[in-house]
């Protein structure tokens, strides 16, 4: 299933478990329950009384690893040679800077594309400051930017996936799940 390579396996690790009987456990619950009525509008909404940066929090934890899982899943067809350029078609072309290690945003294959940013966004979920575990620990006053860049830069992982490998997706009969996955995201970014 997984390359090897330049792809560092830490890459495609999911997320650590949200931890049983923790807060954030039940909201993760509480999505996955909602999701199964179908109704994915539904399954986006802040449930009542919930904190917005929490239900934030658990539910970009979530698009990462379905992203991570996704992509996994066709890393062979996505290749230095197959995709020369991060691109979801000729007129978006993405170019990787996460603003410590790469200052200046540069040009790379897909492939090191995507795992300078899954590598990035394991980081950011794993820094207990700004995606805190514990319960009390509050979240920081730039969670929501935060949060937003992350969950743009996974939506070019999707839009790389439709444009470039929708064939394989096909092929490996994924398309309910990708094209599921995706509607969820999208109406959860909405």
């Amino acid at each position: 299933l997984f390359c090897s390579g330049s792809r560092s396996s830490k890459t495609f690790k999911p997320k650590k478990n949200i931890p049983e009987g923790s807060h954030q456990y039940e909201l993760l619950k509480h999505a996955e329950a909602t999701l199964g009525s179908g109704n994915l509008r539904m399954a986006v909404m802040l449930p009542e009384g919930e904190d917005l940066n929490e239900w934030v929090a658990v539910n970009t934890v979530d698009f990462f690893n379905q992203i991570n899982m996704l992509y996994g899943t066709i890393t062979d067809f996505c290749t230095e040679e197959s995709c020369p350029v991060m691109s979801a078609g000729p007129k978006y072309e993405y170019h990787w800077a996460d603003g410590t290690n790469i200052k200046k945003p540069i040009k790379c294959s897909a492939p090191k594309y995507i795992d300078y940013l899954m590598t990035w966004v394991q980081d950011q979920l794993d820094d207990e400051t700004l995606f805190p575990s514990k319960i009390g620990v509050p979240f920081p006053k730039n969670f929501m930017s935060v949060a937003k860049t992350i969950l743009k830069r996974l939506f070019r992982v999707y839009a790389h996936i439709y444009h470039q490998h929708f064939d394989p997706v096909i092929q490996l009969q994924e398309e309910a799940h990708l094209n599921t996955s995706f509607k969820h995201f999208i109406f959860f970014v909405q």
